[in-house]
């Protein structure tokens, strides 16, 4: 437990703000050491703020923070990276708010996880780089291996009900599960989803692969990206019990353009 006076360190991602009092900045951060964290910036929203440019959302910063009694309060902040085509482009915004809100309502205050934030910052670095045609492919990344690292991993290998191999005669998908069926066990589920072969390589690639391997899956049919967004989708359903606002969002601005 940290003494009420400490000074410490972290960096950090700006998952959410929002106004406090007349002048300050309520933040929820995403760190390596402490996990999701909610700090106060008192002063952010004056204009002659030193720190406001540096805790926009979704910028990436080091952050000096003192132990209050209710909220942690920031003391000093220097961007890392601040991720400016992701701020410039309305498709790269709307994937930051989704994957923002995705790890929000997924992950508990104060669970150290390291390797989830290293996706965190590796999924937004490529949402700001990667090909806009290839944005969505970068979401369905990160829902897989987000997944992964909190205790849901997709089977996409072996059969999600009784282990199986997997072949490539597999073409149901069941979300209570969280995985493919084997013929056999697909038979027993009413509620499987249909999958289609590539659909089910797709995402065997992109479970198996490095996030930069996604712009590889570019040529990929939009019927084809919209079936795998289905699949995952319906698979995190259960585990959120809610919708999520960003996702209306996001439907907007992609049909829109």
């Amino acid at each position: 437990m940290r003494g009420r006076d400490r000074l410490y360190r972290t960096e950090a991602v700006i998952l959410r703000r929002s106004d406090f009092g007349e002048a300050d900045r309520l933040l929820t951060l995403f760190t390596a050491r402490y996990g999701k964290r909610r700090v106060l910036a008192k002063g952010a929203r004056k204009t002659t703020s030193r720190r406001a440019g540096h805790v926009e959302l979704f910028n990436r910063a080091e952050l000096q923070l003192a132990t209050g009694r209710n909220l942690d309060i920031v003391t000093d902040a220097q961007i890392v990276d601040a991720y400016k085509r992701l701020h410039e482009e309305l498709p790269r915004l709307s994937y930051a708010y989704y994957v923002a809100e995705l790890l929000d309502k997924l992950t508990g205050d104060d669970e150290e996880n390291p390797p989830l934030y290293n996706l965190v910052v590796d999924t937004l670095h490529t949402l700001d780089t990667i090909p806009a045609a290839a944005l969505d492919l970068v979401a369905r990344f990160f829902e897989l291996h987000m997944l992964n690292l909190l205790g849901y991993r997709p089977n996409l290998f072996n059969c999600t009900s009784c282990q199986t191999p997997l072949t490539e005669a597999a073409d149901r998908w069941s979300a209570a599960g969280g995985g493919m069926l084997c013929p056999v066990c697909a038979g027993l589920e009413p509620h499987a989803l249909p999958i289609s072969l590539p659909a089910f390589k797709a995402l065997r690639f992109l479970q198996r692969e490095p996030l930069a391997a996604t712009e590889q899956l570019q040529r990929l049919s939009e019927p084809l990206r919209q079936e795998i967004e289905r699949v995952l989708r319906a698979t995190l359903r259960p585990i959120l019990e809610r919708d999520l606002k960003s996702v209306e969002f996001l439907d907007a601005v992609r049909f829109a353009s």
